[in-house]
């Protein structure tokens, strides 16, 4: 005869009101009847825990649902006034930062282009305080930030560029400035997250995300999860050795793009996106720009493929414009006897890394609350 499940009462607390906090956050307002068939637990169960999540200010009531059939039943969602997070990212040019909650639910967005050498603590903090002003229930209430950066980060939230690592310089004076913990990523990992979670890769076991701005770089998930490397390198394919490139000279940038342009006669300060609009008019001079470009994205992914054989390439911000595709496509065809390659477009195109950094924040969120929720207060000692 099997012995009945049998635990300290506090843990199956914990875990029950874990498992409906969960089911809030992931489904949004519902009724007992819902959240018993959504955990498992039985009516008494639900009933105790809601009321234990009540008192601790974790949920609230969500009115009357009138769809169903039989007798009105209450909802309950997660308390507005749990708190927010806030999700950045900033590039070469400008900066984004969106106030979430912990249902990953967008609550203000603020945009606004960096000014040269001037403070970026200062700018997105500034960005910050108008997201909190346009939102009530946000003032006092961040509790995290997830910043999306170009550049290479290290395991302790460093930022490594040309002159070195910041030793966790910019992170210390953001978590000063906004008040609490902030925590940095790679803002190519972030968008390989975004498709890994809600886009295009949710569906594939490893794939490499090539994002062009104004340079290249991959994120790379591995059986399912991201591969940062040991010290925060991986996917950082900018200097990838292409013949007849010199070793370490960019494969793509805004500097390499004006040589391209220059070289065909076209204009040596356009940008990328003039090229491909022209090229997607038949203009001959941008089509060999593009595909120069499209050839040494190409051959990015070759190297890739030889080393990790992912299952597809997710093209990502520049690199997923139609005319650039179609370049990178016509490229992999004229080398898929040697070695195939699968390219897929993003599913969020530029707002890649900025998606990825909002779904982090809200995960981060719900992991930090629901911890200090269901964490018991020590009892003062007599």
């Amino acid at each position: 005869m099997s012995r009945p499940l049998a635990g300290p009462q506090g843990l199956l607390r914990t875990l029950n009101g874990r498992a409906i906090l969960e089911a809030l956050a992931r489904s949004g307002p519902q009724t007992r009847a819902e959240l018993m068939s959504a955990t498992g637990l039985s009516r008494t169960a639900v009933t105790q825990v809601l009321r234990m999540l009540e008192a601790a200010g974790a949920v609230a009531s969500a009115g009357i649902d009138r769809e169903t059939r039989g007798p009105a039943a209450g909802r309950v969602t997660l308390h507005p006034r749990l708190g927010f997070a806030a999700a950045v990212h900033i590039d070469h040019h400008a900066a984004h930062v969106v106030l979430v909650d912990a249902r990953g639910v967008v609550h203000a967005e603020e945009h606004a282009v960096l000014p040269i050498q001037e403070d970026r603590v200062e700018q997105i903090v500034a960005l910050v305080d108008r997201c909190r002003g346009s939102v009530k229930a946000a003032k006092g209430a961040i509790h995290l930030a997830v910043v999306g950066i170009p550049g290479i980060v290290t395991a302790d939230g460093g930022i490594r560029d040309d002159l070195g690592p910041d030793g966790g310089a910019f992170r210390a004076a953001l978590t000063a400035s906004l008040g609490c913990p902030v925590r940095i990523e790679n803002d190519v990992n972030l968008a390989a997250l975004a498709e890994l979670t809600a886009g295009v890769g949710g569906d594939l076991a490893s794939f490499a995300l090539l994002l062009l701005d104004d340079g290249l770089g991959a994120g790379i998930v591995i059986d399912g999860a991201l591969h940062r490397g040991f010290s925060g390198v991986a996917g950082e394919v900018m200097y990838l050795p292409q013949t007849p490139l010199p070793i370490g000279a960019p494969i793509v940038s805004d500097a390499v793009v004006g040589d391209l342009a220059l070289g065909v006669g076209r204009d040596a300060e356009a940008t990328l996106e003039d090229h491909l609009e022209a090229a997607g008019r038949g203009d001959e001079a941008a089509i060999r720009v593009v595909a120069e470009i499209g050839k040494r994205i190409v051959l990015v992914a070759g190297s890739i493929g030889l080393v990790l054989d992912p299952e597809a390439f997710i093209l990502s911000g520049t690199a997923a414009h139609p005319v650039l595709v179609d370049a990178i496509q016509r490229v992999a065809d004229e080398y898929a006897a040697q070695l195939p390659l699968r390219f897929l477009v993003s599913s969020f195109g530029p707002e890649a890394p900025l998606v990825g950094a909002v779904d982090e924040a809200a995960s981060a969120l719900r992991s930090m609350l629901f911890t200090r929720i269901l964490t018991p207060t020590p009892k003062p000692g007599r």
